[in-house]
């Protein structure tokens, strides 16, 4: 059965303790086709869902009011604070992870966020991916999204590392910033989904210096995501 205001979707309930979306998750779907991934975020049973869909032409629908709290993160935290599916917009963009996420749909998705930061005053260091929040169990979006032109666009944030950093700074750092708990491999591993795709080897100092940059310009006691 449709939820409030006919969006297609069932799953989502109240957001508690008066929690307002102050970020936005980005996920792909895993999935062969855009209309799979919805029957399965509209189906009762699942128990899954989230604000919005975006095909890869572009086509995005909401299937969740995005006062409600969708059930799009499952279990981790950002920013020292648990419970992500009250406190953000899940956008799944489809993809099965394994491909590059094209023109229609990048450019959909940034007419998407720049809409729902306005109407929720998000400021770019809260739109974050699925893997950040749930290093040990999540890797979407993946190494194939794009999260520099995000970033360019002023819709999410990129580090610059103008020196060399400690890398035995770097887990404090990527807390810092907002990252939670995680094995040092896991949240290496993440960290790198984002910001380095490319990356291999063990942590370095361009790693430790992106990182450093991060928790100096975006700390999570610093400016409120929600202000």
């Amino acid at each position: 059965m449709p939820g409030p205001a006919g969006l297609p979707s069932p799953n989502h309930g109240e957001r508690r303790a008066g929690l307002r979306p102050s970020l936005v998750v980005l996920h792909y779907t895993a999935m062969p086709s855009a209309a799979e991934a919805r029957a399965r975020l509209c189906d009762p049973t699942a128990e899954v869902s989230a604000h919005w869909l975006i095909d890869r032409d572009g086509r995005a629908e909401q299937l969740v009011d995005e006062a409600r709290r969708a059930w799009h993160a499952g279990a981790g935290d950002w920013a020292g604070a648990g419970d992500v599916n009250s406190r953000s917009i899940g956008v799944e963009l489809q993809n099965t992870g394994a491909e590059p996420f094209a023109e229609p749909q990048m450019a959909a998705l940034e007419r998407l966020l720049s809409g729902i930061r306005d109407r929720w005053r998000i400021v770019p260091q809260g739109v974050i991916g699925h893997s950040d929040l749930a290093p040990d169990r999540k890797a979407d979006p993946g190494p194939r999204f794009d999260w520099r032109r995000l970033a360019l666009a002023g819709l999410a944030v990129w580090p610059k590392a103008t020196a060399p950093g400690d890398p035995a700074r770097f887990a404090a750092d990527a807390r810092c910033f907002g990252y939670p708990d995680a094995a040092p491999d896991r949240l290496l591993a993440a960290f790198r989904l984002r910001f380095r795709p490319w990356a291999r080897g063990p942590l370095d100092a361009t790693d430790a210096a992106l990182a450093a940059d991060l928790a100096a310009r975006f700390p999570v006691d610093g400016p409120s995501a929600s202000a």
